[in-house]
């Protein structure tokens, strides 16, 4: 099963964090979550031009329902001189908690950071796919581009993906499972002398991915 969501981008002048898509949800979840002291990432990995070795850090939030990733490789570039290839990236995550058995987990909002500068006729688009491994034909997807005049001289962007509770994929249950979140870029022009860039003025982070991690118990 697949489901499609559009994503909200927000034009906003520092990072902030996006806000849990239903608050009773959240709160029910979090009732239903394992002890904190028993979570811990098992494994974490990526894959993917846009995120080559060493170049991805996580973190996992104290309460361990919030995973940050810090990306410092993922940006794209579109013009005369750019390659063809830095007008594409993509970078794929493998994450695999430990947690106690009886429980589920899943991704229930994932909130992005960068900055954008398009020339007119320059679109930026984005694409997130959440999946488990051991269910890699149930996924969630979201959707955004983004052009215009506003974009012109460069703005600083939230990306915000609140996934609907109807469309939530949930981890195998009685197995940890790995969740896959797969994130491209692609940079397209309908003018051959435009420039655009979606990249980050941190020379270090140049694209940053907060997670929120939802819970639930098994059922029989």
């Amino acid at each position: 099963m697949k489901y499609s969501i559009t994503a909200a981008l927000l034009l906003v002048p520092t990072l902030v964090l996006g806000s849990p898509l239903d608050s009773d949800f959240t709160t029910k979840e979090r009732r239903q979550s394992p002890p904190a002291d028993q979570i811990t990432i098992d494994s974490a990995s990526s894959s993917g031009n846009g995120c080559p070795q060493g170049s991805v850090s996580t973190t996992l939030s104290p309460d361990k329902t919030v995973i940050t990733f810090g990306f410092d490789a993922f940006q794209t570039y579109i013009g005369p001189t750019a390659a063809q290839a830095d007008r594409t990236k993509s970078c794929q995550l493998h994450l695999s908690l430990k947690y106690p058995s009886g429980f589920q987990y899943s991704v229930t909002d994932a909130t992005y950071h960068g900055y954008a500068r398009l020339d007119p006729g320059v679109t930026g688009n984005f694409l997130s796919t959440y999946y488990f491994s051991q269910s890699a034909s149930q996924t969630c997807t979201t959707k955004t581009s983004i052009s215009g005049k506003e974009w012109l001289t460069g703005q600083v962007y939230t990306k915000a993906d609140h996934v609907e509770t109807t469309s939530v994929i949930w981890s195998p249950c009685g197995a940890t499972g790995l969740l896959n979140i797969n994130n491209r870029i692609a940079l397209t022009s309908t003018n051959a002398s435009a420039t655009g860039e979606v990249s980050n003025d941190d020379a270090t982070v140049s694209f940053t991915q907060i997670a929120h991690v939802g819970w639930r118990k098994c059922t029989p």
